[in-house]
């Protein structure tokens, strides 16, 4: 009798980091720097970990990877972030 592989066995998994989906966004956030209080929350709750941090402090968002949902925008009591249209 011939010898069957198992189904359903992932051999080599991908990995988030390997498939940027920044391609996705039709919504792009809009970070002002100078109205930002670094309180983190934008950092916290971004699913996707589209914030990066240097020196414990909030940079520039990681568009190779931010899809724009708004999460960011919507958290931020500051009101640093906006909702802009991405131009592709």
């Amino acid at each position: 009798m011939p010898q069957m592989s198992r189904g359903g066995v992932i051999k080599n998994p991908g990995s988030s980091k390997e498939t940027p989906t920044g391609g996705w966004r039709t919504l792009r956030p809009v970070w002002d720097k100078e109205k930002c209080v670094q309180c983190m929350q934008c950092w916290l709750y971004c699913p996707d970990s589209s914030i990066p941090l240097k020196e414990g402090k909030r940079i520039e968002t990681d568009f190779e990877f931010c899809k724009g949902c708004g999460i960011c925008a919507k958290v931020c009591p500051a009101k640093c972030i906006t909702m802009g249209v991405e131009e592709k």
